[in-house]
């Protein structure tokens, strides 16, 4: 994964310098786990997922380690959009027929909790990670408006208490300096974020609270049982329950949960700051913006006005040679007004993508005390920390209903080995594409 710069690769093990690890200030270090532990649960992976989890799991008053096989955020969790936005996946009513009604409903009204999650978090341990709130979904085509429409009169039914407002094309320039939408709906209850420092004011919470943190301490064998032990290269922890959150990266530590993930690449560049009055002209309400296409753009201000743009999704596991020359055209389709623009930073990331675009939350089968969190496929910054409460509820035997609902939603395996996932998806993908287009 190729992030800089100038050009060259970070360490395996460090953060991909992005602007956000060039922004976070001085980077805490953990040491590696040596020896043995023991502990109520071991939390396998340091992004959002792990870190909330243990972060809630000592809330409760449960003994928590977490083992990182890079540094705390290494993954999306430090570099991903920031964008903060309502909302749990795609199309909730495919669940219907499972769920029924009220477990949609659910689903819907927690995609509107975990923003509160988050907005409550990072004011109870005042993090400052450049929150700011405000966020408009863009539209390109008459049918992305309809549903808008259709979203603004879902959101109105739950009671979503923030402003909600359908703008028309003539409109537009109140939230953005460019001519390629047709509509949009602006929400001020979602918003935007510096992620990198999120975490790291979650790992500061967690550690606080008595979370034994541990980085480059790779899982290397699990012992299943009533009690699991979790070995890495120089330790080892025993617990009663284990948690797995190592998502897009979890490689073949556990096989029944990989392969209903699959790894896809997204793409981010920064620019040079810009003027106040270019900011301005680009983003004058400073929201964080998505478009509604299948292969979506994503972009926003940093609070030292550099634009963020985003998107692109790579099934190859290959990242593009160059990501500034890579992003850089569809960055200047959006806002041609940027062509004499420096790109100071470019990176990538790999996201877990499902297959019905649900994160997956539940137990393994048949290892009752083995729990999980993954697949949020591109709508992990504020579903980690859902997922998260719920696994705590869980591991500590509270009556939430959340987890359970969850857990009733089966995850299919992408056909094929890992060779043959990739073309698949990107096949498909290509098809969704082909249907935009008509």
């Amino acid at each position: 994964m190729n992030a800089s710069p100038a050009g060259s690769p970070a360490p395996a093990d460090n953060h991909a310098p992005s602007y956000y690890a060039a922004t976070a200030g001085p980077l805490p270090a953990f040491p590696a786990l040596e020896g043995e532990l023991r502990a109520d649960v071991c939390v396998v992976g340091g992004g959002f997922s792990g870190l909330n989890a243990a972060l809630e799991l000592a809330e409760r008053g449960l003994s928590v380690v977490l083992l990182e096989a890079r540094v705390l955020g290494w993954g999306a969790s430090g570099r991903n959009g920031g964008q903060l936005i309502r909302g749990l996946g795609h199309d909730l009513e495919r669940f219907r027929p499972l769920l029924g009604a009220d477990g949609v409903r659910a689903l819907q009204l927690m995609g509107l909790e975990a923003v509160e999650i988050v907005r409550q978090r990072i004011e109870r341990h005042a993090i400052d990670c450049d929150l700011a709130w405000g966020y408009c979904d863009l539209a390109t085509r008459a049918r992305h408006v309809a549903h808008l429409q259709a979203e603004c009169a879902e959101l109105q039914a739950l009671g979503y208490r923030h402003e909600l407002r359908l703008l028309e094309a003539g409109q537009m320039h109140e939230v953005i300096g460019s001519e390629r939408y047709c509509g949009g709906l602006l929400d001020m209850g979602s918003g935007h974020l510096h992620p990198l420092r999120l975490v790291l004011g979650e790992a500061a919470a967690a550690q606080a609270l008595g979370v034994r943190l541990f980085e480059r301490s790779a899982v290397t064998k699990i012992d299943h049982g009533r009690e699991v032990c979790v070995h890495t290269a120089r330790g080892r922890v025993r617990a009663a329950s284990l948690v797995l959150a190592g998502n897009a990266h979890l490689g073949d530590l556990e096989p029944a949960l990989a392969g209903k993930v699959l790894p896809a690449g997204s793409y981010l560049i920064a620019t040079e700051p810009l003027s106040p009055a270019l900011a301005a002209e680009l983003l004058p309400q400073n929201l964080a913006v998505c478009d509604q296409r299948v292969v979506l753009d994503y972009f926003r201000l940093s609070a030292d006005r550099r634009l963020l743009f985003g998107g692109a999704c790579h099934y190859s596991g290959r990242d593009p040679r160059d990501i500034a020359g890579y992003m850089r055209p569809k960055m200047l389709k959006v806002f041609p007004q940027l062509a004499g623009v420096r790109i100071d930073y470019q990176w990538g990331g790999m996201i877990g993508i499902g297959a019905n675009r649900l994160p997956q939350i539940g137990r393994l089968p048949g290892q009752p005390n083995v729990y999980y969190a993954q697949g949020y496929s591109g709508h992990g910054l504020n579903a980690t920390h859902l997922a998260g409460r719920l696994l705590a509820e869980a591991i500590a035997g509270q009556q939430g209903g959340g987890f359970d609902l969850f857990a009733r939603v089966p995850h299919r395996r992408f056909p094929g080995g890992p060779r043959l996932r990739a073309p698949l998806l990107a096949l498909g993908m290509l098809w969704q594409r082909l249907r935009e287009l008509c």
